[in-house]
């Protein structure tokens, strides 16, 4: 069997004394597992870095055997990404989260965004795109959260807070008996400018759900990436604003 495809490079693990094992999100094919025989090689390392787009060919005798992946590089992002630890950071932790994902299952949406995010995002807002792909990625899970409307009273205006049991929003009015109980809901959600309290707040939201329906379920730690990037993001929103 054979397919081929581009894609993006989301991990790499070694195998062996030269190869490794690639991890490559696929447009209509998800995440997809290979072993590239000499992919330690110092010009197949250089290609096999986190967040390259590459061309992949992709061969094995039966569909659900692990199969062998020839690559090619089609767009190298490391040099850039090294210049920009911020970005560097947004790259790794948004690949350690599609990674998360079913193994040949298409996530489409979440590799678009991720490659918006690449490419075509500016600095001062990487922080606002990957609070916002955790909580696609929930959705996208089956975990996702309802922020339509107050889940007491049905209104859709002045949602503030969201329940840590349900995932369901709770408006001004409601939240108040039981403050210390929710989540604050950010703004940055409804299109609002984003301040450093509100991504401290998106992310506290997103992760508590991401604890309780995936790192906890699997017995796992969130990825190591994800508080240097929250700390960084949160110091570069309040450098702006006092500036």
């Amino acid at each position: 069997m054979q397919w081929s495809g581009e894609g993006l490079i989301i991990g790499v693990r070694r195998h062996g004394e030269s190869s490794v094992i690639a991890e490559v999100m696929i447009e209509g094919r998800g995440r997809q597992l290979g072993l590239v025989r000499g992919g330690r090689s110092s010009r197949m390392s250089a290609t096999l870095q986190p967040g390259n787009t590459v061309a992949v060919t992709w061969r094995a005798r039966l569909e659900e055997h692990l199969g062998n992946f020839t690559i090619e590089l089609i767009k190298g992002r490391a040099a850039e990404l090294i210049e920009d630890r911020l970005r560097l950071y947004a790259t790794q932790l948004l690949c350690d989260h599609l990674r998360l994902l079913p193994e040949r299952d298409p996530h489409d949406r979440l590799l678009a965004m991720v490659l918006h995010v690449l490419d075509d995002v500016p600095r001062r807002d990487l922080a606002l795109w990957a609070a916002r792909f955790e909580l696609i990625l929930l959705d996208e899970m089956g975990f996702g959260l309802d922020l339509s409307h107050c889940a007491s009273t049905g209104v859709t205006e002045r949602l503030t807070h969201v329940s840590p049991r349900t995932g369901r929003a709770v408006s001004h009015a409601a939240a108040q008996p039981y403050l210390d109980r929710l989540l604050r809901l950010p703004k940055c959600y409804f299109g609002e400018i984003s301040s450093a309290d509100d991504l401290r707040d998106a992310f506290a939201l997103t992760g508590h759900f991401l604890d309780m329906h995936v790192w906890a379920m699997r017995q796992i730690d969130p990825p190591a990436m994800r508080e240097a990037f929250i700390v960084s993001a949160v110091a570069a929103a309040l450098a702006e604003e006092g500036g």
